[in-house]
């Protein structure tokens, strides 16, 4: 397959021409349908509404809804909405994790909450995520579902992060599975709603579902070891570390019985809010086997996610599916 210019454009090198003109004129007509959605009569509320929208982002959700879409018969009104849903899903979970996060920008601008307060930041989360809903709707009652069992797990998978492994849990098995919640459901149903709406089997259907979560937590585990290695999205390195969040890089560290680590583990076992002791910590996780033991669990996560489309066939949209795990795992190289 060749790549192109506009497949590049998209996050997708390696489509096919036609390929990468169907999905970037989807892509062109999800963000008219966003737009149209996020409307409303009041300046402010749809200033603040429309302030995620307007700053851009991979679109990589959407994207995969129409991707998938391309095992059945591709881009419809129904894909183009239920890409959308997704979006707005997303993005009102974004206005909700910025309030969290305290955080002071989103996408190289102004995060909503610096912005408009941290009030008016949750309530247009709310009002994003009360307008997903009423797009789904018109997508008939499972697709609803879908949505309401998606969002259940999002906020699920938040509060379990935000608890950290209790006593009693195996911390890798905690990890992993808030990992599938947080971020994995919404993928997975931003491939499901690609497949059912434009029209594949039931087969088909369930093994994008399967894949988009496994896809979803090969993102996630990417951006933790590169919060490690280097900068992700403008944030400084070892934000978590700074926040006492045990990533994958720091469980593999901690389940190091070499008594030279003690150090290591000593640090990573809780916030760090000390400058010199963050940068300590940072430069021995950087230089410990644990970093190379965590790529390599990104990458073996991606092979199973590839491994799931075996039985698909070898379509130009199938050939894209199988290189779109990988290529989001090596980020973490």
């Amino acid at each position: 397959m060749s790549t192109t210019t506009s497949a590049a454009t998209i996050g997708v090198p390696g489509a096919s021409d036609e390929l990468a003109a169907r999905l970037t004129e989807g892509l062109a007509a999800v963000d008219v349908r966003l737009r149209e959605v996020v409307k409303h009569d009041d300046p402010f509320i749809a200033e603040a509404s429309n302030h995620l929208v307007d700053a851009g982002g991979k679109r990589f959700r959407p994207m995969l809804t129409l991707l998938a879409s391309e095992l059945g018969e591709g881009r419809n009104s129904q894909v183009v909405d239920a890409a959308v849903g997704v979006e707005l899903t997303h993005l009102a979970s974004l206005y909700h994790d910025d309030v969290m996060d305290e955080a002071d920008k989103r996408r190289g601008v102004t995060s909503a909450n610096a912005a408009y307060g941290n009030s008016t930041a949750i309530l247009v989360g709310d009002l994003l995520f009360g307008k997903a809903s009423a797009l789904v709707a018109g997508l008939g009652p499972e697709a609803v579902l879908i949505q309401a069992e998606t969002f259940v797990r999002l906020c699920t998978g938040q509060i379990e992060d935000d608890r950290q492994a209790p006593a009693d849990a195996d911390p890798m098995e905690h990890y992993l599975a808030v990992l599938a919640d947080k971020t994995g459901s919404l993928i997975a149903t931003a491939a499901r709603y690609g497949a059912m709406f434009g029209g594949a089997s039931a087969e088909v259907v369930e093994t994008m579902t399967k894949y988009g979560e496994l896809v979803g937590m090969v993102f996630q585990l990417a951006d933790d070891v590169l919060d490690v290695s280097s900068d992700v999205s403008g944030k400084p390195a070892g934000t978590d570390l700074r926040e006492g969040v045990r990533t994958l890089p720091v469980l593999y560290a901690l389940a190091s019985t070499d008594p030279a680590d003690d150090r290591l583990k000593e640090l990573v076992s809780k916030p760090l809010t000390d400058p010199d002791e963050h940068a300590e910590a940072l430069a021995l996780l950087r230089a410990h086997p644990a970093l190379q033991q965590a790529r390599e669990h990104t990458v073996a996560v991606a092979a199973q996610a590839k491994a799931l489309l075996d039985d698909l066939g070898d379509s130009d949209a199938v050939q894209l599916l199988r290189t779109l795990p990988e290529g989001v795992a090596l980020r973490s190289a």
